[in-house]
């Protein structure tokens, strides 16, 4: 891997827990990040170009890592790790941005060695 990785936080609508992970690392300078949202009623819809350039995939919930594979069975995809992240924080609460803090962080300071 040359310069930063890629880290694509997914989760069903990008409007709470994606999109918090995205606010809280965006200006990061170990890794880029971007987020996503599985719904085709989500602020940014998961697009093929994502997944291509991605080099990390997070998932809020087992079943959208499933849905991932199942849905873009063709496309060659990094490892996608489930931060197991229920959906009942609302954008920016301070206990998500707590759980994502440390969950994104470990999984990138094992993978990356960041």
């Amino acid at each position: 891997m040359q310069g930063k990785p890629n880290i694509l936080v997914v989760c069903g609508r990008n409007k709470r827990r994606s999109r918090t992970a995205e606010y809280i690392f965006k200006n990061d300078m170990r890794f880029n990040i971007r987020s996503v949202g599985l719904s085709p009623k989500s602020d940014r819809v998961l697009q093929r170009r994502d997944l291509e350039w991605a080099e990390l995939i997070l998932v809020m919930q087992q079943g959208q890592r499933a849905r991932l594979r199942s849905t873009y069975k063709e496309v060659v995809m990094p490892e996608i790790e489930v931060l197991q992240i229920a959906d009942i924080y609302e954008y920016l609460d301070q206990e998500l941005v707590r759980i994502l803090t440390e969950k994104i962080n470990a999984i990138l300071n094992m993978r990356f060695d960041l």
